[in-house]
């Protein structure tokens, strides 16, 4: 018997399905199996399709892209030989609607504006470090201790100020985050739920592309086609300046300016974590140090 070997093009339908059967092993889905090793990683496209109750001919067209319309119901089946979760099931309904598109809407160029409403919710929610970011994950505002919580991000320049890209590439990243393992698996899965529905997105193309390139363990992360991200629970940092901290956090959609995020952090009054926020509000408020007048001088000169 052959190695099923990923099926390249086809659809992130087809993509999907293929992932997330190699990931469920036989014992895992109820089967069965005669000892022995396997070459195929995971279930079998034979195996899946006898679980979900649908022909090897019919799943293998879902895979190839060849079969684009497949039916709810046909779906729901999957989702259960999958063992799908509820989110993960609703992702692959979305993905079965684009696949059954033929001629897919050009992406939208995704807006980096802040209603000044917003700025002032921002300074309202001091001292707990608040940021806005984009679908993507884009830094596109913070307060002060938002800032700040990011030891290190205030230093790149604004455009280049992404979640992700600060998880996977920025030296303090690792020991900040108690959890780096957790905090890069979600960020992965916000990007790869985007992808299953705009995956023409120019913004997600241009971060991917560079994370895929500079970042094994995003690329290992990437091919995983998890879609799982958490919207609230606690993270607990080891800052350089404020110490370690356990914050509560909450991230909130933003109505009116589609793809933004609003996502704070929280201590309880009384506690040192909130006495560590008030600290790292004060510091995020600081002044920027201003540069020595030779030094001034000196760039003056060399741009003249």
């Amino acid at each position: 018997m052959t190695r099923e070997q990923p099926l390249g093009g086809g659809t992130e339908l087809g993509r999907f399905l293929h992932a997330r059967r190699a990931r469920l092993t036989p014992a895992e889905a109820g089967l069965t199996v005669a000892p022995g090793p396997r070459r195929t990683p995971g279930l079998r496209r034979a195996e899946l399709a006898a679980l979900a109750g649908i022909s090897v001919d019919y799943y293998t067209r879902l895979e190839l892209g060849k079969e684009t319309r497949p039916g709810t119901s046909v779906v729901d089946s999957l989702a259960r030989a999958l063992r799908l979760e509820e989110d993960e099931h609703e992702h692959l309904r979305g993905l079965a609607v684009l696949a059954a598109r033929t001629a897919p809407d050009p992406p939208a160029v995704p807006s980096r504006t802040i209603r000044p409403g917003v700025k002032l919710l921002l300074e309202g929610l001091r001292p707990n470090p608040t940021h806005v970011v984009s679908r993507t994950n884009d830094l596109l505002a913070a307060n002060p201790g938002g800032l700040r919580l990011l030891t290190g991000i205030e230093k790149w320049p604004a455009r280049r100020r992404n979640l992700a890209r600060y998880v996977f590439l920025h030296p303090a990243a690792r020991t900040l985050f108690h959890d780096w393992a957790c905090q890069v698996r979600g960020c992965v899965a916000r990007l790869r739920a985007l992808a299953g529905t705009d995956p023409d997105a120019p913004d997600l193309i241009r971060l991917a592309g560079e994370l895929l390139l500079k970042s094994p363990e995003f690329a290992r992360l990437w091919e995983r086609y998890d879609i799982k991200g958490r919207a609230h629970g606690h993270k607990t940092f080891h800052h350089p300046e404020v110490g370690d901290l356990t914050l509560g956090y909450q991230s909130m959609e933003l109505e009116g300016t589609p793809g933004h995020r609003l996502i704070t952090y929280y201590a309880e009054p009384g506690t040192a974590d909130y006495d560590a926020l008030v600290l790292l509000d004060m510091l995020g408020s600081q002044p920027a140090p201003r540069k020595e007048t030779s030094s001034s001088a000196d760039e003056s000169t060399s741009s003249t």
